[in-house]
């Protein structure tokens, strides 16, 4: 049986972002195939536990997309292996953690390989932001990963901040820098480097939230809300949203905003 690539992952897709374009309402269960889903998995990796935190955050990330747009998504959290199959059922999966993920084997950077060499889309999410232990582990895994891929500072411009909601930074449980930084293969960011903790402002602890966010409360949280929907929308339509087509609804609602 052969693997999927993102052609195969958005096929899917297409239809419905071809009519969420035109101002219809598709129905997603016509426009998708079970695979079309939003899904956030979770990246598991060898000697590192994926907290119950992480997967309350992942459901609810698909939770909010379902509830803000007409795009479906499944809210079942799933944990994938790095150096398992199964990684490259779907495009899209979070690598989080607070510390330095250690190295990966041949078979786990193998497969991470193919994952992107297929289209997939990876989420660094540093849940310590503060000493940057985990981001710089990654970092360093990725260059053995994908040695011919450097991560540059994606520009406020980028389809990732209009792709749903017009933002103009990024947001998590942590204010973070301004920006952040991707690996990218022609127009596509595959390798999102986050340090705010999006997966800690998400997270959900019983009927509320787990976790503080700071220095901007709810309404910083809300952002970060928007921010993650944002990325779903990024994986489901890629970068139709820069479509010269769209440029004058974009110009109107900033003109607005």
């Amino acid at each position: 049986m052969s693997r999927p690539t993102r052609r195969d992952w958005l096929l899917g897709v297409s239809a419905w972002g071809a009519a969420s374009a035109a101002g219809l309402r598709a129905s997603p269960a016509a426009a998708f195939a079970e695979q079309g889903a939003f899904h956030a998995r979770l990246l598991g990796v060898p000697g590192r536990e994926v907290p119950e935190d992480a997967r309350t955050a992942a459901s609810r990330w698909a939770f909010e997309l379902v509830e803000r747009t007409s795009a479906p998504g499944r809210t079942l959290a799933e944990v994938v292996a790095v150096d398992g199959p199964e990684l490259l059922q779907e495009p899209f999966v979070v690598w989080a953690g607070s510390e330095d993920p250690g190295q990966l084997g041949r078979t786990a950077q193998r497969r991470l390989a193919e994952y992107l060499s297929l289209g997939g889309l990876l989420v660094v999410d540093d849940r310590a932001p503060g000493n940057g232990a985990f981001r710089r582990g990654v970092q360093r895994e990725m260059q053995r990963v994908w040695p011919d891929g450097s991560a540059v500072q994606l520009p406020s411009s980028h389809v990732l901040y209009k792709s749903y909601y017009l933002l103009e930074r990024p947001y998590g449980r942590v204010e973070g820098p301004p920006s952040i930084s991707a690996i990218s293969k022609g127009r596509f960011a595959q390798v999102l480097f986050l340090e705010h903790d999006l997966l800690g402002a998400l997270a959900r602890q019983g009927d509320g939230w787990a976790h503080e966010v700071t220095p901007g409360g709810a309404a910083q949280r809300r952002m970060a809300v928007r921010f993650a929907v944002n990325i779903a929308m990024y994986v489901l339509c890629s970068d139709y949203k820069d479509d010269q087509v769209h440029a004058p609804f974009v110009m109107r609602r900033r003109m607005r905003g």
